[in-house]
């Protein structure tokens, strides 16, 4: 068994799982508790890049009158939620689609809540629900921030790291990019699509994740490089090692490529 706290325990081999987790924590959780923030995101399929892999606590929301506090297997944040906040899966309560973002936005850094906006903008939200989740919050923790990141949102965005880019783009004060830009040769040729374009411009900008390590992926980005470059195409292709670790860097070549043009 794995300790999760001094009186939550888990049969090792689903101690990773954050349903499995989510469950054994609520055993020992005051009652009208809610999974909310990290949790219910990731109850709800959305990838937070850039999170602590060994911060395993499950979030939870409990109401104003409850003293619990947080402890090893959970972090708990108080607040009496409307109940059009809350929703249900099985026996689970947690926070809706929108709900969690506006909590978000109160721990996330700009990039990776851009991040989460996109993924729920093309499978869970309308615009319209966030914008009116955050009119019903316009102030507190996160307001500002939800306020700056959700006019950058974009639905087609293809990964999270991709919307961490856009958005050290967007807060360097670059023009807005086109996302997912077919490009086509001379004569109607498709070429490739870009994660990052700028058409007027002739700039693409690629986000390389771990699958273009791969033998097949690299070979084929080369050759579909080679065809961009041949078409009079700026290409800058960065992977997360830049994107983290050299952001400066990132914008002051995408700078200088659009410059050039």
């Amino acid at each position: 068994m794995a300790r999760l706290s001094r009186d939550t325990y888990l049969p090792r081999a689903l101690s990773g799982e954050v349903t499995a987790r989510l469950a054994a924590v609520l055993l020992t959780a005051p009652a009208g508790t809610v999974a909310s923030h990290r949790t219910a995101a990731a109850l709800w399929g959305l990838e937070i890049p850039l999170q602590d892999g060994s911060d395993r606590r499950v979030d939870l929301t409990v109401p104003l009158a409850s003293r619990a506090e947080s402890r090893a297997d959970r972090r708990v944040y108080r607040c009496d939620l409307p109940g059009e906040d809350i929703t249900r899966r099985g026996a689970m309560l947690l926070t809706t689609p929108a709900r969690t973002w506006r909590d978000l936005a109160g721990v996330l850094l700009p990039g990776p809540l851009l991040a989460v906006t996109d993924q729920l903008l093309a499978r869970r939200c309308t615009a319209t629900e966030l914008h009116e989740q955050l009119g019903r919050r316009p102030s507190g923790r996160g307001s500002a921030r939800a306020r700056r990141v959700l006019p950058v949102a974009n639905s087609l965005a293809e990964s999270p790291m991709e919307s961490v880019l856009r958005w050290l783009v967007h807060d360097a004060g670059l023009p807005a990019p086109v996302l997912q830009h077919a490009v086509r040769d001379a004569v109607g040729v498709f070429l490739g699509r870009a994660d990052l374009a700028w058409p007027e411009q002739r700039v693409l900008v690629e986000f390389d994740g771990d699958v273009h390590r791969e033998r097949d992926v690299f070979v084929n980005d080369v050759r579909r490089q080679n065809k961009l470059v041949a078409a009079g195409w700026i290409v800058l292709r960065f992977t997360s090692a830049d994107v983290l670790g050299r952001p400066e860097e990132v914008v002051a070549e995408i700078r200088r490529a659009l410059r050039r043009r």
